[in-house]
C-alpha cells in the first residue's frame, strides 16, 4: 500500500508564500496536487508526469505555483507564491500507478492520496 504524507501547510497573509511537500513510501507514476475548499468539489491544482517532462497547472494558479518532484527522494513539491484568499483549502497530494499516454488531471486517475494539509490565506 502506497502512503503519501504531506507537510508545509499553514496560515499566511495575501501575497505570502508556502512550500508543500509530499513524501511517498514508494515511487509512483504521475503525481499531482489537488485542493478542496468547504462546500466545493476537489479540483486539480497541478500535476506532473513520471519523469517531470509534462506539467499541468490550473489556470487559477499559473504563474504563481510551481510543481516539482525529486524521484530519488520520492518527494513531490508545490511552491506557492503570491497567495490569495481564494487559494485557501485543504491541499492533497495524489499519485497514480497506471501508465497513461497523457498527463491525467482528473481525480479518478489517482488511486493514492495523502491525508491533506490545510492552507489558509487571510486578506
Amino acid at each position: 500500500q502506497v502512503q503519501l504524507v504531506e507537510s508545509g501547510g499553514g496560515s499566511v497573509q495575501t501575497g505570502g508564500s508556502l512550500r508543500l511537500s509530499c513524501v511517498s513510501s514508494t515511487y509512483t507514476s504521475h503525481m499531482g496536487w489537488f485542493r478542496q475548499a468547504p462546500g466545493k468539489e476537489r479540483e486539480v491544482v497541478a500535476s506532473i508526469s513520471r519523469a517531470g517532462g509534462r506539467i499541468f497547472y490550473a489556470d487559477s494558479v499559473k504563474g504563481r505555483f510551481t510543481i516539482s518532484r525529486d524521484n530519488a527522494k520520492n518527494t513531490l513539491y508545490l511552491d506557492m507564491n503570491n497567495l490569495k484568499p481564494d487559494d485557501s483549502a485543504m491541499y492533497y497530494c495524489a499519485g497514480g500507478s497506471e501508465a497513461y499516454g497523457y498527463l491525467p488531471t482528473d481525480v479518478g486517475a489517482y488511486e493514492y492520496w495523502g491525508q491533506g494539509t490545510q492552507v489558509t490565506v487571510s486578506s
